[in-house]
C-alpha cells in the first residue's frame, strides 16, 4: 500500500477525500476545526510539491440538496488552517465540478460540494465514482472517519486510478492502531468503558490475546458486577448478557490477562447532576440507587494499573462525563494517562466520547494520539479490514 510521500505531485492533480464532517453552530461556523487540521499535512505536501489538491467530503446527513448542509459554510475554515486561499464549486460532479477542476492551478485548492447529496455516494455506486474520478489523476485518501464504508468516495473510487496512495492521517492512525494491537512492549493495558458491553463484545474477544491488563468501567462494568452476584440498585445492566461477561472473565484468566472492574460506585436517586451522591460498594448498591460513576477506591486502583503501563488504549468514559458531578472517574483516568504518556508510555484515545472528553478536560494534547474515527477504530479493535484501506492495497 502506497503512502502519499510515495509521490511527487508536482503539475498533478490529486483527489484527496477527507472527512470534513465538522460540527457547525446555529450561525453555521465550523464549531471544531481538528478534523480540518487533521487533514492539513497531507494537503500542504501536496501543494509544496506543486500539485493542486481537489478535496471532497461529505458533511451531516443530508437529505436531497439541503443548504444547511454545504460543505461551502466549511470553506472559510478551511482556507483559515491552510493559511491559503480555498475555491469552491456547488457540485461534486458534472460538468461544473469538471470545469473547476480543470482550471485549478498548481499550488491551488478546491473544495467540492457535500458527496452526500447524491444518493449513489451511499450506495457505492460504480458509475457515481467513475464520474468522480475525472476530478484528478492520483487519488488520496486521508479519511479514517469514512474508511469502514464500503462507499463510492472512500472505496470503490480506487479502482479508477493506477496512483492511489493513503494521506498522513490515515497512516497515522492505521500506525497507532497497529502499536497497540502488536506490541512489543509491555504491559499493554486497554480500558474500555460507555454504557453497553454489547457495543464492545467483539473488540473484547479480540483485544484479549493482545493485552496485558482490561479495565472495565461506565455503565458496562454493571453486567460484570451482576454476573458475579454483586447487587447494583437501578444501574444500568444486559441481563442477557451476564453469561457472556462471565465466559469473558474465564477467558481472561485463561489468556492471563487481569481485569479491573471498580470496586465502588458513586451513586444517585436521580439522572441529575444536583442530584444527592454518596459512594457505596459497587457488590451492594442500595434499591433505588443507580451508579453512574467510578467511585475513589476504583479511581485510586485504575491511576495505579495505568502507571505501570507501556502501552493504554482509551475507549469509552467511567462515567456520565457530561454532568460535572459525575465527572472524576472520567477525569482521574485521563490524568493517569496523561501522566503515564508524560514518562514514555504511548497512549491513544478514540471513540466519540472519550475524545469529547478528553478535549473537554483539556487532555487531547497530554496523549500520544487521538483518533479521529470512532466506528472505523472499533471495527479495527475488532479485527475487521476496513473496505476504505483495503481499497488502496
Amino acid at each position: 500500500m502506497k503512502t502519499i510521500n510515495d509521490f511527487n505531485f508536482k503539475n498533478r492533480k490529486a483527489l484527496v477525500r477527507v472527512d470534513f464532517n465538522v460540527p457547525l453552530d446555529k450561525n453555521f461556523q465550523v464549531a471544531d476545526k481538528s478534523r480540518i487540521e487533521g487533514a492539513k499535512p497531507t494537503i500542504i505536501k501536496i501543494m509544496e510539491d506543486g500539485g493542486s489538491a481537489i478535496l471532497m467530503s461529505h458533511l451531516g446527513r443530508p437529505e436531497g440538496k439541503e443548504e444547511k448542509y454545504s460543505l461551502n459554510h466549511v470553506k472559510a475554515a478551511v482556507s483559515d488552517v491552510l493559511g491559503v486561499k480555498v475555491k469552491f464549486v456547488e457540485d461534486c460532479v458534472g460538468k461544473k465540478a469538471e470545469e473547476a477542476a480543470a482550471d485549478l492551478k498548481p499550488g491551488e485548492i478546491l473544495l467540492l460540494e457535500n458527496l452526500r447529496y447524491y444518493a449513489e455516494e451511499k450506495k457505492g455506486e460504480e458509475a457515481f465514482a467513475e464520474k468522480l474520478s475525472k476530478l484528478g489523476d492520483v487519488y488520496v485518501n486521508d479519511a479514517f472517519g469514512t474508511a469502514h464504508r464500503a462507499h463510492a468516495s472512500t472505496t470503490i473510487i480506487a479502482k479508477f486510478f493506477a496512483d492511489k496512495a493513503m494521506g498522513y492521517l490515515l497512516q497515522k492512525e492505521i500506525e497507532s492502531l497497529d502499536k497497540v494491537l502488536n506490541s512489543t512492549e509491555k504491559p499493554v493495558t486497554a480500558v474500555l468503558g460507555g454504557a453497553k458491553v454489547s457495543s464492545k463484545l467483539t473488540v473484547i474477544e479480540n483485544i484479549l490475546p493482545k493485552v496485558d491488563h482490561l479495565i472495565i468501567g461506565g455503565g458496562m462494568a454493571f453486567t460484570f458486577i451482576k454476573a458475579q452476584g454483586g447487587k447494583i440498585g437501578e444501574s444500568l445492566v444486559e441481563d442477557d448478557l451476564q453469561d457472556m461477561a462471565l465466559d469473558i472473565i474465564k477467558k481472561a484468566e485463561e489468556q492471563n490477562v487481569k481485569i479491573h472492574l471498580p470496586v465502588d460506585s458513586v451513586v444517585t436517586q436521580e439522572f441529575d447532576n444536583d442530584a444527592e451522591t454518596r459512594i457505596e460498594d459497587i457488590h451492594a448498591i442500595s434499591e433505588g440507587w443507580m451508579g453512574l460513576d467510578a467511585g475513589p477506591k476504583s479511581r485510586e486502583n485504575f491511576s495505579k494499573v495505568i502507571a505501570e503501563s507501556k502501552i493504554i488504549l482509551w475507549n469509552g468514559p467511567l462515567g456520565v462525563f457530561e454532568m460535572d458531578t459525575f465527572s472524576r472517574g472520567t477525569i482521574a483516568l485521563a490524568e493517569a494517562i496523561a501522566e503515564a504518556t508524560k514518562k514514555g508510555a504511548f497512549s491513544l484515545v478514540g471513540g466519540g466520547d472519550s475524545v469529547s472528553a478528553a478535549k473537554k478536560f483539556g487532555f487531547d494534547t497530554k496523549v500520544s494520539y487521538v483518533s479521529t474515527g470512532g466506528g472505523a477504530m472499533l471495527e479495527m479493535l475488532e479485527g475487521k479490514s476496513l473496505p476504505g484501506i483495503d481499497a488502496l492495497n
